[in-house]
């Protein structure tokens, strides 16, 4: 969690323009205990994440405005987001792509189609991570 915010359940960020998929992970995740921030591009996807200070994004990487490389590589590049564990969600399923993911500072990349109870997993490990790191 980021230092500073204590909060009651952690809060995880969510962007993709595909409604169905926006409308299905905030489910898993509101189901495991997760408060859940929706973004329906890129822009808004960063100030939500600058905002609020997400213990966690998800990140779709083909989105209007700035695409999920770019909302990655800005998170990482400012002090009070650089810790934050972000994974991107694509159906962009090349190597290169996934390669150019994690070189941008991605801690994981999930191909499209996928199960979102693994989805969820990767999100509850990372966030327990997170809380141990900060303990």
């Amino acid at each position: 969690m980021n230092e500073g915010r204590k909060r009651d359940r952690p809060l995880v960020l969510v962007a993709d323009d595909d409604e169905d998929i926006l409308a299905l992970v905030s489910l898993q995740f509101e189901r495991a205990n997760i408060e859940v921030l929706q973004a329906r591009n890129g822009s808004d996807a960063l100030e939500l994440a600058l905002e609020h200070l997400p213990d966690l994004a998800v990140l779709d990487v083909m989105m209007p405005g700035l695409n999920g490389y770019e909302i990655v590589q800005r998170l990482r590049d400012n002090e009070s987001t650089h810790p934050m564990p972000l994974i991107l969600l694509t159906a962009r399923a090349g190597g290169a792509d996934a390669r150019y993911g994690y070189q941008v500072g991605a801690d994981d990349y999930i191909k499209k189609p996928f199960s979102p109870g693994e989805l969820r997993q990767r999100v509850e490990s990372l966030l327990a991570n997170g809380r141990q790191a900060d303990g």
